[in-house]
């Protein structure tokens, strides 16, 4: 049986922060873009979160909830330094350390027992050992898998440990709303509300059959995850369930012309993407955000497992266009593909030459921005390409 660790710090940057500046310990910090501007929250301390203040939050907004915080922006060299730090501590208790971003890692103490003891006195000496060298705050769960690990540790904030036994993971996950499953995120989460999953105590119980069906090869690995049946090591490799991209303007977009045409840059970043991965998308989505901030999305299913951006451009263009009803600019657009397949060519007598000739001109397209970047070709020479 495997003992993983998830180690993550603590509101890390706002930590840093208050850190090298102590006149800010107990104030609101918020670390991010410009508060006046379109950017968003990185970070936010415990005091500004007691405001509403969260991360991904725009500034704007976490201003007029905590008008009296210190807005701070990113300090790249700093964090980066401290987070060296945490991972060259991390690293004297096990040399098999997986960094999931520069402020939380795995470890996998699977057999360190007789030098630092059983797992719930390592992942104390791993918390503490961070506080008396760097006087920085760390949560940790332990268990015997990466998903519940990370959940545990994100139940013990801030500053706290949850170990959760072998055999006692799905009483854990049972109740929790299932959008705290790592990699569950609001459009996932919507399709499974859909159907009738909530808690993932119901994800544990659907059906799998159906879950492939609908999720394609992510589907059966949710349901395994919500009965904590995750069991793979660090830097294991998993399907990816989806894959996308959004972009926020710098102004408004009135003119839909210019919105279809970030749809369009967009699209074929996912394709290429796609392709490189050697996946299809059964389902298209494209998502839309208003000057409001109101967010709507629509999907759409494909006939055919699809890489190719002459087949993704149309349909998201179609998409935005049955999503466009409101007469405001545009903020933010979005293009993602799921339900995954692998794309196995298998071209009929009758199509093979087209295909053969169309996977060639990608794969030539791919060549060209792999050496001199994705502007190499424009967006409207591609379109000329036939379906």
């Amino acid at each position: 049986m495997r003992t993983i660790l998830h180690v993550d710090m603590d509101a890390f940057f706002a930590a840093v922060e208050q850190l090298h500046r102590p006149e800010l310990r107990g104030r609101p910090v918020i670390v991010g873009g410009d508060p006046n501007g379109r950017s968003v929250v990185s970070s936010a301390s415990y005091e500004a979160r007691a405001y509403g203040v969260h991360s991904a939050m725009p500034m704007a907004w976490a201003r007029k909830l905590c008008p009296r915080g210190v807005f701070l922006p990113c300090d790249g060299a700093r964090y980066g330094e401290a987070s060296r730090m945490v991972f060259r501590i991390l690293e004297q208790f096990t040399p098999d350390v997986e960094a999931a971003s520069v402020d939380e890692a795995y470890l996998d103490v699977t057999g360190c027992e007789r030098l630092f003891g059983p797992p719930l006195a390592i992942a104390k000496a791993v918390r503490a050992r961070i506080a008396e060298r760097l006087g920085l705050s760390a949560s940790v769960g332990v268990a015997s898998g990466r998903c519940v690990a990370k959940i545990a540790s994100e139940l013990a904030k801030p500053a706290g440990i949850l170990m959760v036994l072998p055999g006692r993971e799905a009483e854990l996950l049972a109740p929790l709303p299932v959008g705290r499953m790592p990699g569950i995120g609001p459009v996932l989460e919507a399709k499974l509300t859909a159907l009738g999953v909530r808690t993932l105590g119901d994800l544990a119980r659907i059906d799998e059959a159906l879950l492939e069906r609908v999720f394609g090869v992510y589907g059966p690995l949710l349901r395994r995850r919500a009965l904590g049946q995750d069991t793979a090591g660090l830097h294991a490799d998993e399907p990816a369930k989806s894959m996308g991209k959004e972009t926020t303007f710098d102004q408004d977009l009135v003119d839909r012309a210019a919105v279809e045409a970030a749809l369009a840059t967009l699209a074929e970043k996912v394709c290429r993407r796609l392709r490189q991965e050697g996946v299809g998308a059964r389902t298209l989505t494209v998502k839309l955000r208003y000057s409001d901030f109101h967010t709507c999305s629509r999907a759409r299913t494909l006939p055919h497992p699809t890489h190719y951006d002459s087949v993704a451009i149309p349909a998201a263009w179609e998409l935005f266009r049955q999503l466009d009803t409101r007469r405001l600019g545009v903020r933010l657009v979005g293009v993602t593909a799921s339900r995954l397949q692998p794309m196995v060519h298998q071209p009929s007598l009758f199509d093979a030459p087209a295909e053969r000739r169309r996977r060639r001109l990608y794969a030539g397209v791919d060549t060209v921005r792999d050496r001199y970047g994705f502007a190499a070709i424009a967006a409207a020479a591609r379109m000329r390409v036939s379906g």
